[in-house]
């Protein structure tokens, strides 16, 4: 039963989000269902991505573990272009074996997770993650027991950085339904960041975010108001959050603060005071732990995320950031935050902040900023477009919070600039940045070879009284009862899943409602078909086992 021991969480997530909110204190915002949230509940103004862009920052959302620590650093791993096939991609990241997503440890504790939408965390989908994830999953689902606790994630595309393009030009398809033509915000109004051209298509682009915004805020409303009206609300943990910052060129893709800087809000009745700000610095990958502490589950100590709620909240001195390839364009950079200041580290030094990212050259910023390029006019682009970089870059964002003077040679921050350096070397030797590692190299050793590993067909173990566990098997049986039937798989690190022949089946009828096994399982008397597989993140599923068992009384 769901109560102050064990809420329920809905975890309420856009794309491609900077604090554009009213409750953020922006002015042209009309969001006043998550400034209600807010009112509500508590606002953390210092949140931020691991990553500037989705996959690698929903992968340490999904394990509470910075991208880099599990191999799931590079966007995408399932990237193609014909233009550029000697990429190592497709592929699926094979974290460490001992990682597990956050929501299914909330199956394991009897908790039933839903996925509405985009997965996108780099490691497939196992099967084993969420109780049914797709179009319209959510607390509402047939399959879950009235009294079930849930976990319900909701993901809206609205935001993405594709919604700031013209959907009336040729050739520009809207993939999220976000764009719109003419936007009611007025593009005048708003303020254009110094590292960006002050151009009709930048405040245009601009415009269209707050309109979207606004559209997503409508979205999130009936979300809020459906939770309501089903009597949940009073039990039901709510976080907003956003996967990183907004599309515009230079913050997505770059872990400057327009990049990674998101809003993150909590509501809990009962446990959070309405209208609350709290300042401490916080990483989205503590998202996880968090909540898995709010609802009494243990917090593995492998997990890197930290808790930033609760009596046993930590301070965080820190949060990091990392870029890495993005598309068809290698990289490698190294950002540490703290309240003020802003270290960011290149480890290709020399070569042009400009590379070569087809889908980012679709944005109409970037469209004016290349013509621009060709005719030799990039006021206000011109730091970041066509130069070379530094080996480093600090600043202060107290003073400079677009982050374009660069103090890294100044004597004065000298100490500064030491603190941080070696803030990133103690944080990089922590978690093991597998950035270190070509990606080729990386894919080769996950999968000790080319292709894509199988996880190892389940196997039944059965306890009865005339079968003691002393051999597995991969068909059914006659048995005497008492009998209880266990699963075993020799993969590392592989989970399991099962279904008996009364479970539900998908709407296509091809899949059951795989449950996670997490201890042995009564067999009734009489007959009973019994499915079994199994998955380790980033291999390929196993084969399906079914076994039919019959119990004498």
């Amino acid at each position: 039963m769901p109560g102050a021991d064990r809420p329920n969480v809905v975890w309420i997530a856009m794309e491609d989000t900077t604090p554009r909110l009213g409750c953020y204190g922006d002015d042209l915002a009309r969001t006043p269902n998550i400034d209600g949230l807010a009112a509500d509940g508590r606002r953390y103004p210092n949140a931020f991505s691991t990553a500037p862009v989705c996959a690698p920052s929903r992968a340490a959302v999904m394990t509470g573990c910075h991208q880099n620590a599990i191999g799931a650093h590079h966007m995408r791993t399932t990237h193609t272009n014909d233009d550029a096939p000697e990429l190592p991609t497709p592929y699926e990241a094979v974290p460490p074996h001992y990682v597990t997503a956050v929501p299914e440890y909330f199956r394991q504790a009897g908790y039933y997770c839903t996925l509405d939408s985009k997965a996108d965390y780099q490691f497939g989908t196992p099967f084993t993650v969420w109780d049914h994830h797709g179009d319209g999953a959510g607390w509402w689902d047939d399959a879950r027991d009235s009294d079930q606790p849930f976990f319900a994630m909701f993901t809206n595309g609205v935001t993405h950085e594709s919604g700031q393009w013209d959907p009336t030009e040729p050739g520009t398809d809207d993939q999220f339904g976000g764009a719109v033509a003419d936007p009611d915000t007025d593009p005048d109004a708003v303020e254009v960041p110094p590292y960006l051209p002050d151009t009709d298509e930048t405040r245009m682009a601009i415009a269209r975010q707050y309109d979207n915004v606004a559209r997503s805020d409508q979205w999130v409303g009936e979300l809020l108001e459906r939770l309501d009206a089903d009597g949940l609300t009073e039990d039901t943990v709510v976080v907003l959050w956003s996967d990183h910052g907004e599309g515009l060129p230079r913050s997505k893709r770059w872990p400057y603060d327009g990049g990674i800087h998101v809003p993150l809000i909590v509501r809990w009745p009962g446990e959070v005071d309405g209208g609350g700000v709290d300042e401490r610095l916080v990483s989205m990958m503590d998202l996880g732990p968090t909540t898995m502490d709010a609802c009494g589950l243990d917090v593995p100590q492998y997990v890197g995320g930290r808790r930033f709620l609760g009596p046993d909240a930590d301070e965080r001195e820190y949060v990091f950031a990392t870029r890495d390839r993005y598309d068809e364009a290698y990289d490698m950079v190294r950002a540490v935050r703290d309240h003020r200041f802003k270290y960011v580290r290149h480890y290709r030094p020399g070569t042009p902040y400009r590379q070569w990212i087809p889908f980012r050259n679709r944005h109409p910023v970037m469209r004016q900023i290349l013509e621009r390029a060709r005719e030799g006019d990039l006021e206000g682009a011109e730091q970041w477009f066509d130069a070379r970089r530094p080996a480093e870059e600090l600043y202060d964002l107290r003073a400079d919070p677009y982050e374009v003077v660069n103090l890294a040679d100044d004597p004065e921050y000298a100490d500064t600039l030491q603190r941080f350096r070696d803030a990133l070397d103690e944080w990089r030797e922590r978690v093991d940045d597998t950035g270190d590692v070509a990606e080729e190299r990386m894919v080769w050793e996950q999968y000790q070879g080319d292709e894509q590993p199988e996880t190892a067909a389940p196997r039944f173990v059965v306890n009865s009284p005339d079968h003691d566990e002393r051999t597995a098997r991969t068909d059914g049986l006659n048995l005497e009862g008492p009998a209880t039937v266990s699963f075993y798989c020799a993969t590392q690190g592989a989970s399991i899943g099962y279904a008996f022949s009364e479970d539900l089946v998908r709407d296509d009828g091809s899949e059951p409602q795989w449950r996670l096994y997490t201890g042995p399982v009564e067999l009734p008397a009489g007959e009973t078909v019994v499915r079994a597989k199994a998955i380790r993140y980033g291999f390929a599923e196993s084969d399906e086992q079914v076994g039919t068992f019959v119990v004498s009384e």
